[in-house]
């Protein structure tokens, strides 16, 4: 198992044991974004949990019905297909393609 998978399954068991994350509030202005990318900056590296939480990471796609459209990681701009990976800088984390979190973009 590679590096990536290794995180993947850490990232997976802290939403799995339930971590409560903020989903909710998706960042759909540019205005939310930085909020959300200042909150991100001043975490550790490592500090994966509040990662997650603050991202709003959840294992499954957020479907907005009032857009029509379903947010999964792997119909955002930011995963890398092949390697199942969230390429946004502030975040770097291997994902699952049917996960999502609140600051997805087309």
């Amino acid at each position: 198992m590679n590096a990536d998978s290794k995180l993947r399954e850490q990232l997976l068991a802290l939403l799995e044991d339930g971590l409560k994350t903020e989903w909710q509030q998706r960042a759909y202005s540019s205005e939310a974004v930085n909020v959300i990318v200042a909150d991100l900056h001043r975490l550790n590296a490592e500090d994966l949990t509040n990662k997650l939480r603050i991202a709003g990471f959840t294992l499954q796609a957020f479907e907005d019905v009032d857009a029509g459209i379903s947010q999964a990681c792997k119909t955002c701009m930011y995963f890398e297909t092949h390697r199942q990976f969230c390429a946004l800088p502030e975040l770097r984390l291997p994902v699952k393609p049917e996960w999502s979190c609140r600051l997805w973009r087309v």
